[in-house]
């Protein structure tokens, strides 16, 4: 099972670790390395949320998300887009922003730095929307009780993660923004640039996580008709017609799943540059750590680990919270990308530990889910 879901993952370290030795000798190597350990600690928590979605696509489209998923994760997120950020800002040519890329490597780190602002404000929205409606919903199981109780009743309010979301964008635009954070040290106002940045994060949250949900609600409808469908098959003995319409839910969960992975990766290539400027390096490294966040979804969705640590995704969707809050800080002061990554993963960690106290409350209780969850109160969670 361990080799079957990470195989791809162990051939492609191989392969990217080589070719950083052939690339750039021993220090590429351990540049790759550490960038591959930083994207890893960085999105762990992108891994559980993809983990929740992934299990509601049939296999099919599972091995179209470590397929084709990994080729826009590797060679869009971590290869093309950096060269897009420097030709849209600097308002050049995509050749001359790879030859930019090449060869005149300090000056290309230049201006992603500058265009760092417009990066977190879009990412800092899509992550921030995906945090609040998951805060606001009203659920079954629940981990930080005194804080979702209260949260899921004000979400019976509609559109009030939108308006907080602009409450948080427009308060960014006019404090952070003003003196975002330049290469050199340097500060600008770019209080216009983070204002449409963040417009545009929360419009594509809205786009594609409208049109996932709305197909992913017709699809429950459908697979219930469905259901009837081949009851009524079965007792009259004629064939049936199949059911197009998960098709279409699927793709619109892959689109959505891919916008989500695009947001999570953007404090990736950012932090790499602390590291590295070498595109190519940088493009090894972080397709590396890529690859295996993608294995470690499936392999999450296929132990059932969500449904056996019920509040791992409850610690993944508070890691995205935390993080679109620093991407927003990020637009005018500097974080380390150590504390970035620690906050996602103790967040994690302890959303493990209560799942376990959870699990061995409801077997000390013998499965009686009242008496452990007077235990869970009690223990303050």
């Amino acid at each position: 099972m361990l080799l079957k879901t990470f195989g791809w993952s162990f051939a492609v370290t191989a392969l990217g670790l080589v070719a950083a030795v052939f690339y750039g000798g021993w220090k590429a190597f351990g540049i790759v390395a550490i960038l591959s350990i930083l994207e890893i600690s960085l999105s762990f928590d992108n891994a559980v949320v993809n983990a929740g979605i992934l299990k509601k696509m049939n296999a099919f489209w599972q091995k179209i998300f470590l397929t084709v998923g990994v080729l826009i994760a590797v060679f869009g997120m971590r290869l093309v887009f950096p060269v897009v950020i420097v030709a849209v800002s600097a308002k050049m040519g995509p050749i001359e922003a790879v030859n930019l890329a090449l060869n005149n490597k300090d000056r290309y780190q230049e201006l992603v730095t500058d265009a760092h602002p417009a990066i977190a404000a879009f990412g800092g929205m899509f992550l921030l929307m995906i945090f609040l409606d998951f805060i606001f919903e009203d659920r079954d199981i629940q981990w930080l009780r005194w804080i979702e109780r209260p949260l899921a009743k004000l979400g019976k309010v509609d559109m009030l993660s939108v308006c907080i979301s602009l409450i948080v964008l427009l308060i960014t635009s006019f404090t952070f923004a003003t003196h975002a954070h330049q290469h050199g040290g340097a500060h600008a106002d770019k209080a216009q640039t983070v204002l449409i940045a963040g417009i545009a994060g929360l419009i594509t949250y809205m786009i594609v996580g409208g049109l996932s949900g709305y197909f992913e609600d017709k699809l429950e409808a459908e697979e219930e008709r469905e259901h009837e469908a081949e009851e009524a098959a079965a007792r009259s003995g004629k064939p049936r017609s199949p059911v197009l319409l998960a098709g279409q839910a699927a793709f619109f969960m892959f689109l959505y799943l891919e916008v989500l992975d695009a947001s999570f990766s953007f404090d990736g290539v950012i932090g790499a540059f602390a590291i590295t400027n070498d595109i190519v390096l940088m493009a090894l490294g972080l397709g590396i750590g890529a690859m295996y966040v993608r294995s470690l979804t499936v392999y999450l969705v296929r132990q059932g680990t969500l449904d056996d640590y019920v509040y791992l995704e409850h610690g993944a969707h508070y890691a995205i919270g935390a993080l679109a809050v620093i991407l927003m800080v990020t637009i005018r002061y500097e974080i380390n990308e150590v504390v970035t990554g620690l906050v996602g993963v103790v967040l994690i960690a302890w959303s493990f530990w209560s799942s376990v106290r959870r699990n061995r409350a409801l077997a000390a209780a013998g499965g009686d889910a009242g008496s452990a969850e007077k235990t869970e109160i009690s223990s303050g969670v």
